[in-house]
């Protein structure tokens, strides 16, 4: 377009340079200022009315930008898992406006994904993307990581600025943006601008955690308007539940939709390193269930519950005696939420838990409260972070108490974690509210009864005692 705008304005060696260059690539000062006359010359033509040179100023304009665009751009094929080599030129064929991404563990699903959006916003300059979680404060140690490293990766940090307040990646070349939001919020999901364009592609990560299809529709509606082509990736490790929602949206085979599943066993094995290996198959051989749902992304569960691996016996003092790995959680409360006090033993090598002792109560004084938990006053207890107060009256009546980390993340891993356990022994006279919780604790449902991976923050007092006390466990690599 600006080459054949120019050609009419420049003499025979002129036109000879702009052809041999490129236009906008190492011009003379003369040819500057050729260039420069033509577009001024347009632009007061277009100020007058002249609809034909306000077209040929922005044919000018539009291509002159273009011209800074790696249209050429492909991914190389090193850093690609062998199961989306297939998929990747579907993206780029546009077979498909959405891409389902499910799998196990270790699957490549959320590295690929920006893979795809950096390939597709480098070849569409108008291009803009919207990347969001169910929650903000999850964004930063998930998805903005992820482009962090494929920017790395492709040795195109250059090319890019990251921000976190507003979070977002900006492609200097062209300016067009990959915003970063949370559900939580739709407010700010509404309120995206691009500087021109359109946002063209959006990625769901974690799809089983949003409240079902009506919040997808409701985030895909405010987020793609305008453009004639959408991409719109989705993510998510499979529930346990078949009757998961998310389970269950895979399974509609709507034309415009493609599902891909992938596990460990397709990704290069240096990529994911010997360790990481080795305790997949320690989990396969300790707890097959557990390792099919959670490193090859298999729902082997029927119902809603988020523990399927309880078991209620009784545990008797000459057990509680050979008892040694002890940890201690507590969980504050005052009415009608209890406060909570769980012992427990886990043993790694057979990845069993046992729950053997507990203290539950309402309207108790830490005073009172140190009195009926003194026999463990010796004992490391990580207890909920959200009391500090607490906390510091514990210590100052002589208990080795400590803060729980917590942190984003920490409720969905650790409940993970708890169910991916080969066992959960629980002595239903020792630890009755335990009992009670873990056997009916459920996944979060929607408002027409669709599971969802959420985790309610309901009856599970017990639960987050235990989660406090295993903490230093879970956050172990590899666990």
């Amino acid at each position: 377009m600006v080459r054949i705008a120019l050609e009419s304005k420049l003499n025979p060696e002129q036109i000879a340079n702009f052809k041999k260059r490129g236009v906008g690539d190492g011009l003379t000062d003369d040819e500057y200022n050729v260039l420069f006359s033509v577009i001024m010359g347009q632009a007061e033509s277009a100020a007058k009315g002249n609809t034909s040179a306000f077209k040929e100023l922005a044919d000018i304009l539009k291509a002159d930008e273009e011209d800074k665009v790696d249209k050429q751009f492909e991914l190389p094929a090193r850093i690609l898992g062998r199961s989306f080599v297939d998929v990747h030129r579907m993206v780029l064929n546009h077979e498909f406006s959405e891409f389902v991404f499910k799998g196990g563990r270790m699957s490549l699903k959320s590295s690929t994904i920006p893979l795809f959006i950096f390939e597709l916003i480098k070849q569409n300059p108008t291009f803009h993307a919207l990347a969001v979680r169910p929650y903000e404060n999850t964004l930063r140690d998930s998805v903005y990581a992820q482009f962090m490293w494929a920017i790395s990766e492709l040795d195109d940090s250059h090319n890019w600025k990251l921000t976190t307040s507003p979070m977002q990646c900006e492609y200097l070349p062209t300016g067009q943006r990959i915003y970063l939001r949370g559900a939580d919020d739709p407010g700010k999901i509404k309120s995206i601008k691009p500087p021109f364009g359109h946002i063209a592609i959006l990625w769901f990560e974690e799809l089983d955690q949003f409240r079902g299809e009506e919040q997808i529709r409701d985030v895909t509606q405010s987020a793609i308007r305008g453009g004639d082509i959408g991409y719109v990736f989705k993510s998510f490790n499979p529930p346990r539940s078949r009757s998961a929602w998310a389970n269950r949206y895979v399974n509609q085979h709507k034309p415009n939709m493609y599902v891909h599943h992938s596990t460990y066993l397709e990704a290069p094995p240096e990529w994911l390193g010997s360790f990481a290996l080795e305790e997949a198959e320690i989990l396969k051989e300790t707890n097959e269930k557990a390792w099919r749902h959670e490193y090859m992304g298999e729902p082997v569960g029927d119902g809603a519950n988020v523990f399927e691996n309880i078991m209620l016996r009784k545990i008797s003092d000459d057990e509680v005696k050979t008892f040694d790995r002890q940890y201690f959680g507590q969980d504050w409360g005052w009415f009608p939420d209890p406060n909570v006090f769980e012992a427990m033993h886990f043993d790694a090598n057979r990845r069993v838990l046992y729950i053997y002792d507990e203290v539950t109560g309402n309207k108790q004084s830490n005073e009172v409260w140190g009195e009926r938990i003194k026999k463990y006053s010796d004992n490391l207890i990580t207890a909920d972070s959200a009391d500090m107060k607490s906390i510091a009256d514990m210590r100052a009546l002589g208990y080795n108490m400590q803060p729980a980390i917590k942190g984003p993340g920490s409720v969905d891993y650790s409940m993970k974690w708890l169910a991916s356990l080969k066992e959960i022994v629980i002595d239903p006279e020792r630890a009755p509210l335990a009992a009670k919780e873990f056997m009916n604790y459920e996944h979060e449902k929607t408002k027409d009864g669709d599971i969802i991976s959420a985790y309610p923050d309901k009856d599970n007092h017990s639960i987050d005692a235990v989660r406090y006390a295993l903490e230093r466990v879970w956050r172990r690599s590899g666990n």
